[in-house]
């Protein structure tokens, strides 16, 4: 059964705009591909870290609100680390009852 996900990815620092475009269209790719949908997708712009992480100094924040069988979010994590430039990333899985009675 698919759930509605809002994730906070954080792109690198050293990715100009076609990249960081690029970069979500392959995190779209993923998830299309085990069988899910992109609802929408925010980019809240580059950031500073509070701490260096990874000796990274900021990162590109994009949300991105998606639907995916919850039996594929591990999976979707393991693509994630492989085959995309995604630094970091949360998940939070919104409560279906609460989108439809605030609509």
């Amino acid at each position: 059964m698919n759930k509605l996900y809002e994730g906070l990815f954080i792109f690198p620092e050293s990715l100009n705009d076609e990249g960081l475009d690029k970069s979500i269209d392959k995190v779209k790719n993923e998830l299309v591909n085990l069988g899910g949908s992109l609802e929408k997708s925010v980019k809240m712009g580059k950031k500073y870290f509070t701490r260096e992480l990874s000796k990274s100094k900021s990162g590109h924040y994009v949300v991105l609100v998606f639907n995916v069988d919850g039996s594929q979010i591990d999976l979707f994590k393991a693509r994630l680390k492989l085959s995309t430039d995604v630094f970091r990333y949360q998940f939070t899985l919104i409560d279906s009852a609460k989108v439809v009675s605030e609509v």
